[in-house]
């Protein structure tokens, strides 16, 4: 069977957002490289150029994107496990964390801890700027029995990765249905089934409270309408690390929540984004 495949880039290029609108289509996948992504679709299925057009308009009316392109092109004749395969890497994201698909093996060294992520369904392997950004600073601040929201939480990386840290449970939310099944397919294969949970729900909507860390690489506009609410859900002393930002956007955020108790304790860069962690005093 052929499959076509989209090479979708945008200004400011934020491939979590992006990615997680186009998975409202019948694609078979997404590969993150550094400026673009990689989409492919069934060449017999509903996809179309102007239907992913249609749905990155829609984050330019928001102007929450400045430019899109899209080029398609038709993969003939391949074999889609084999192809799919040799797209996705195996992410060396510190010297301690470790990222891989199920179908490639990896002989850890001491000290270091594998997280499987299977990106035939899912998007989120580690190879993103902000992803990484936010698995250097869960390395340094996840502290053991520390309980964990992760907001946005896609195929899961951030909860499972603050587990094997040291985390006692983790909590992913989000808005999108695939999360629930890339998701809970992703802890299963992490052997974490009995401390991360992953609900279909925003913030607002859950009921837990007094979490140690809170997690969330997602869109500016988001960690903006969010803060209020974000206090509310951490406890005194608890740690808030978020990412989805590019550098210019370091002042807006911090004119939000620095004036809620928040303290600015750490930021990381890497190329144009930044990622940082807040203390609520």
């Amino acid at each position: 069977m052929n499959y076509r495949q989209f090479v979708v880039s945008a200004k400011p290029y934020n491939a979590e957002l992006i990615s997680g609108l186009l998975w409202e289509l019948e694609i078979e996948g997404i590969t993150e490289q550094d400026n673009y992504l990689e989409v492919y679709a069934k060449d017999k299925k509903d996809v179309t150029t102007e239907r992913m057009s249609k749905l990155l308009q829609s984050l330019v009316d928001q102007n929450i994107l400045e430019t899109y392109d899209i080029k398609e092109s038709i993969i003939e004749n391949k074999n889609w496990n084999e192809e799919w395969g040799k797209k996705v890497n195996i992410v060396k994201v510190t010297d301690k964390i470790v990222i891989k698909p199920s179908f490639k093996e990896y002989t850890p060294l001491e000290n270091q801890i594998i997280i499987t992520i299977d990106p035939k369904m899912s998007f989120g392997t580690g190879e993103h700027q902000t992803t990484k950004l936010m698995l250097n600073l869960c390395e340094k601040h996840v502290q053991h029995r520390d309980k964990v929201l992760d907001i946005g939480c896609g195929t899961g990386i951030l909860a499972i990765t603050a587990i094997k840290l040291g985390a006692h449970s983790a909590l992913g939310i989000d808005n999108d249905e695939w999360c629930l099944l890339n998701g809970n397919e992703n802890i299963t294969l992490n052997k974490v089934d009995n401390k991360v949970k992953i609900e279909l729900a925003d913030i607002y909507q859950i009921s837990e409270k007094e979490f140690d860390l809170i997690l969330a690489n997602i869109n500016k506009n988001v960690l903006l309408e969010i803060r209020g609410i974000v206090k509310e859900k951490l406890r005194d002393g608890g740690r808030f690390i978020l990412s989805g930002l590019l550098q210019e956007d370091e002042e807006e955020i911090k004119k939000s929540y620095l004036p809620l108790g928040f303290k600015l304790v750490e930021k990381l860069t890497l190329d144009e984004w930044i990622a940082l962690v807040f203390l609520l005093e």
